[in-house]
């Protein structure tokens, strides 16, 4: 049974980004090859032991290098965007990125051989069948255990504010849903995902993830999907919430505002604000979710101190003047991606819509 340690929380600050993309034919349509660029071929060094596929055999996951200066974030993540394009390229692939590929449809592709996933298959049946989602996940490390799941626990109500400005999966199964994240949504149906209940402290979790070993509930500690979660093994607080981005620019919008929450948060924990733990009640923060969910950019949140509600937009300009930062603004003053991709549907038809989530670099 793999299980992390709190011992292995060591270091503040630092980032590691993982990506989960779409492996697309020259017209941007889904294709299996991920059994080709992760085990046929030998992957451009930068992404040796960095490279995996997912469920399906079109979903391919890199993650970047441990970034130990977060200036440093932009150059590594591209550069691992750039390795990923460079081998599909050569093996006559392209790569997308979206929380669902809209034109995907699960009965139609297949499921990856991995042993631990036919077995999530087989123990989880439907949810699991037909989950093509990909996503974008951030982690920060974190110099202490406790410090960590403290941190995790007051992330929670920022889950829904971090979501609703990465939607960008309105389509699923090839029809339009009528939400912003779709991916969110179908994610959800899996067991141990959505918004986490609160922990006291390290010992309360880890106490849950061995009894959830020890009974046979998941076959390893990184099955539990929560949209945030401390994780044990890497020593991080990791932010699962945002869809998939073809743009490198917003997933850096979303790295820069979760690095900064962390390191804002762990100086409440500094300064003794434990005992002003927010305790949200887990029913109110999935309704931010769901609003997320459903409304993307447009969406009216409950407030943190669950005062009356809150525009994304007002809520976006409050926490860049107090984090000091600024990428967040310019993804809310953009055209969400869900946005985008109806109208581009609309206007210019669907290979258009492919088109327009191709990976970039720059």
């Amino acid at each position: 049974m793999e299980r992390g340690s709190p011992e292995s929380f060591t270091r503040m600050g630092t980032l590691g980004i993982e990506e989960e993309c779409f492996v697309v034919d020259e017209t941007g349509r889904p294709t299996s090859g991920t059994d080709a660029l992760v085990y046929e071929h030998e992957p451009p060094e930068i992404l040796e032991d960095r490279l995996d596929h997912e469920l399906f055999k079109f979903v391919i996951e890199t993650q970047t290098p441990l970034i130990e200066d977060p200036d440093d974030a932009r150059e590594r993540l591209c550069e691992i965007r750039e390795a990923l394009l460079e081998h599909a390229h050569a093996h006559g692939y392209r790569i997308a990125a979206a929380g669902l590929h809209p034109l995907a449809k699960w009965r139609e592709l297949e499921h990856a051989e991995k042993p631990r996933y036919r077995s999530q298959l087989d123990r989880i049946q439907y949810p699991q069948h037909r989950n093509t989602t990909a996503g974008v996940h951030v982690h920060v490390g974190v110099d202490d255990a406790d410090k960590a799941v403290w941190i995790a626990n007051e992330l929670r109500w920022y889950v829904p504010v971090v979501l609703a400005l990465s939607a960008n999966s309105p389509f699923w199964n090839g029809f339009d849903t009528g939400l912003h994240s779709a991916r969110a949504k179908i994610f959800e149906g899996l067991p141990n995902t959505g918004m986490p209940t609160y922990f006291e402290d390290f010992e309360t979790f880890d106490r849950f993830e061995r009894r959830m070993l020890e009974t046979g509930s998941i076959e390893d500690r990184g099955e539990l999907w929560y949209d945030v979660r401390p994780h044990t093994a890497h020593g991080t607080v990791e932010l699962r919430a945002p869809d998939g981005q073809a743009d490198p620019d917003v997933v850096l919008a979303f790295v820069e505002y979760t690095h900064a929450l962390v390191e804002a948060l762990a100086e409440e924990y500094e300064d003794g604000a434990t005992g002003q733990a927010r305790d949200h009640r887990r029913e109110l923060l999935d309704e931010n979710k769901w609003r997320a969910i459903r409304q993307g950019h447009d969406v009216s949140l409950i407030a943190r101190d669950l005062e009356g509600t809150v525009d994304l937009g007002e809520l976006v300009d409050r926490e860049c003047e107090r984090l000091g930062i600024d990428g967040i603004k310019r993804v809310y003053d953009r055209e969400s991606g869900a946005s985008r991709q109806r109208r581009l549907l609309e206007e210019s038809g669907p290979d258009a819509l492919c088109e327009s989530l191709f990976l970039q670099t720059e």
